[in-house]
């Protein structure tokens, strides 16, 4: 049952030099027009398939807090009008540090939600103006006290580390820092230089100097150690939670589940089709203008591709695929249908099968995406 929604808002004030999201820079863009056309979107989405309840909803971006007071309101009460959420849904904005004024933390706080997720990549102010972020480290500490005075108590922070130029040592640093602010979800990704942008650029050309594969591992397994010494449990390949705060919307994904999302450039999965919306903000509004979605991609997906997904995701969890779920929603046990690819991963220790779930090991989160490369393109419908 469709549970979780997804709301995407391209605008930025500044572009980070490694971000491939769908964004735009703010200023002389028709923000109010495309708050509308969300709106109406979320609308006809509820009509063709109306949802009882919603457990999650994610307002991503983009920068979400970029929208002035104003906007934010007309967000959060379209929010409101159309989709059914009550205080138990997990109900979440990203934010960036510097941008979240008390103002708006009260909006959020009165609209109900109780989620923040800060994308703060590193707490060096030097690392942070040179992959083109705009808050520095005070930033950080002065929205996340702010939140935490008006009421917030699920804050997370988004780290990311194998950045240009960044020492084991630095890495460490950053990680102390965020650990000692005591928060209940912290994420941490390594940094993937994307096509278009301003990173991969600067590498084709020779100009960006990376730690490496050695050095980006050694990281990893810091953030694992690090994390779980401070009682952080980690729940898939780049999450970690006190126990209970576990990312519903997040787990969304990585159960294969279905979800809706609504904005420029967002993907929804629903009732077996994957879909994917246009991203140019007109191409996007021309349709709801008229009263139709925005889609420019919507497949349906096949079984293989169904099961090789529950495969491919499920492994990021820290628990696996389980193995009776798979076998009752494809009628396959998933031993049977993988079995070679299994044998194969296993053998080299990148996998264990326990009596109800395929995991990855610990090495095998090292090498997660070789993991899930041997899964795509083997079943047959």
């Amino acid at each position: 049952m469709l549970k979780a929604a997804y709301i995407h808002i391209p605008f930025c004030h500044h572009i980070c030099h490694y971000c491939d999201f769908n964004k735009v820079f703010m200023a002389r863009q028709p923000v109010e027009d495309y708050l509308l056309s969300l709106k109406k979107e979320m609308g006809i989405s509820m009509k063709e398939n109306p949802v009882p309840y919603f457990r999650s909803v994610f307002v991503g971006g983009g920068t979400p807090t970029a929208l002035d007071e104003r906007q934010l309101e007309l967000l959060v009460e379209s929010i409101h009008e159309i989709l059914p959420y009550d205080q138990q849904t997990e109900y979440t904005f990203e934010a960036n540090p510097g941008d979240l004024s008390k103002e708006k933390l009260r909006i959020l706080k009165a609209a109900g939600v109780n989620r923040l997720s800060f994308g703060v990549q590193s707490f060096n102010d030097d690392l942070l103006k040179k992959i083109g972020r705009s808050h520095r480290a005070e930033d950080v500490f002065k929205s996340i006290h702010e939140a935490q005075d008006i009421g917030f108590e699920n804050i997370s922070v988004d780290l990311i580390y194998s950045l240009p130029g960044q020492t084991i040592e630095d890495f460490e640093a950053t990680l102390k820092t965020a650990l000692d602010l005591e928060l209940v979800h912290y994420s941490g990704y390594s940094l993937i230089i994307e096509p278009k942008t301003v990173f991969y650029n600067l590498l084709n050309k020779g100009k960006l100097r990376l730690p490496g594969e050695d050095i980006e591992a050694r990281m990893y397994e810091m953030l694992m150690d690090k994390m779980e010494a401070r009682g952080l449990k980690q729940y898939e390949i780049s999450n970690f939670a006190i126990p209970g705060f576990e990312s519903y919307h997040n787990l969304t994904y990585w159960n294969n589940d279905e979800y809706f999302g609504f904005g420029a450039g967002a993907h929804s999965y629903v009732n077996g089709y994957r879909r994917s919306n246009y991203g140019p903000l007109k191409k996007y509004m021309d349709p709801l203008n008229e009263g139709n979605l925005p889609l420019m991609d919507n497949h349906l997906t096949t079984k293989s591709e169904r099961m090789e997904e529950e495969m491919f995701l499920g492994l990021r969890k820290t628990e696996g695929v389980s193995i009776p779920r798979f076998t009752e929603k494809f009628q396959v046990n998933p031993e049977v249908l993988f079995v070679e690819e299994i044998k194969d991963l296993t053998a080299r220790k990148l996998l264990v099968v326990d009596e109800n779930h395929i995991k990855l090991t610990r090495n095998g989160r090292l090498l997660g995406n070789e993991v899930f490369q041997s899964f795509l393109g083997i079943s047959n419908d």
